[in-house]
């Protein structure tokens, strides 16, 4: 039996629309809307060019049904400016990246959930008690990454060819996850982490999760989280000269213009010194990209562990591929492209896979 919600969820994965599908798998339009509603079952070589054409091995299509994310659960930002293809190609990814968080949560014990909800505080309130709660003070945070997995949050990456979302976050029966795109700069990555840790701290129950207020809340959460008052004020001089910015912002790990905006936002630089700032940076190309920035974008640890520890037991990347029924490079996109680069070539497991429950722990 061939599931209809898979050849819906593989169409919108690929960005498809369902004529465009039709044309790319010599399929009519009618007989794929009846596969997708679930009005009839495709033919086994009709399903074997829809198979072709999504990039998605036949097995895939049989495998039980599965629910896109709901849009209203998911914090996208600019929302009402991004177009419904890559929307819905990003929930599908998502979605698709859950059950690999299956395989691995029924595999691994995985750190529980420590991110409380504060959404009656102010983000900026939010965030000194966030610090506070996980024990992390006033000192600048090495790698969001792989702090926020040590709090229970799970991360996956997006497919390369969503440049139109940055990031987006949810809930998922009681665990939080966090998507991010790996198409921007290493400093602009930590702020979409931040970003998104606002989003799961402050909304969803006594806030909205999206809209303007929302986003606008979730940048001051991720600028306070980031760069905490108290560290700011000890370290920056008043009214520092944007040569001082560019070399400070190292101590957070954040981009230039972000910290322009944070020091103005406490009072460290006037509205004149800010404008004038801004405007220097842009012209040293600060705007727009972070010359002389980090070496490298944040990565999942929790996921190389898990992955090293699975090659370690004989189970390849491909393997996990094949159980989840679908590719390697399509595995590769949702895990930051971790274990092909580390693993490439892997095929097949050289010895049985074992199948104990391990123990996993992150740490920060």
């Amino acid at each position: 039996m061939v599931s209809s919600s898979r050849i819906a969820i593989a169409r919108k994965r690929r960005g498809l629309t369902l004529a465009e599908l039709s044309e790319r798998a010599g399929v009519s339009l009618q007989s794929l809307s009846n596969y997708e509603t679930g009005r009839t079952d495709p033919a086994s070589e009709t399903l074997a060019k829809i198979s072709a054409a999504l990039d998605f091995p036949e097995s895939f299509f049989h495998k039980s049904s599965i629910e896109l994310l709901p849009l209203e659960a998911v914090s996208f930002r600019a929302r009402s400016k991004l177009a419904a293809a890559p929307r819905d190609a990003a929930l599908a990814a998502s979605t698709l990246a859950l059950e690999l968080n299956e395989w691995i949560s029924s595999r691994y014990k995985l750190p529980t959930s420590h991110v409380p909800t504060l959404g009656r505080l102010d983000p900026e309130s939010a965030a000194d008690v966030l610090r506070a709660r996980w024990d992390l003070g006033d000192a600048p945070i090495s790698n969001m990454v792989h702090l926020v997995e040590s709090r229970g949050i799970r991360v996956f990456s997006l497919p390369p060819e969503f440049s139109d979302v940055d990031a987006f976050s949810f809930w998922r029966n009681g665990t939080p996850f966090i998507f991010l795109s790996t198409l921007k700069s290493a400093e602009r990555g930590r702020f979409d982490v931040a970003h998104e840790l606002g989003h799961l701290v402050l909304h969803g129950e006594e806030r909205e999760l999206y809209g303007l207020a929302a986003e606008k809340e979730a940048n001051a959460f991720a600028s306070s989280f980031l760069m905490p008052r108290s560290s700011v004020v000890n370290i920056m001089p008043d009214s520092p000269l944007p040569s001082q910015i560019i070399a400070a912002k190292r101590v957070w790990k954040v981009a230039a213009m972000a910290l322009t905006y944070r020091l103005h936002d406490l009072g460290i630089l006037s509205d004149w010194h800010y404008r004038k700032a801004c405007v220097e940076l842009s012209k040293k190309g600060y705007r727009s990209s972070e010359p002389q920035g980090m070496p490298g974008r944040e990565k999942s640890q929790l996921l190389e562990k898990v992955f090293h520890m699975a090659q370690s037991k004989g189970i390849s990347l491909r393997h996990v591929a094949d159980e989840l029924d679908v590719s390697a490079q399509e595995l590769s996109s949702w895990i930051f492209g971790l274990v092909v680069t580390v693993r490439a070539g892997s095929g097949r497991p050289a010895t049985k896979p074992t199948s104990s429950r391990a123990r996993l722990t992150v740490v920060r």
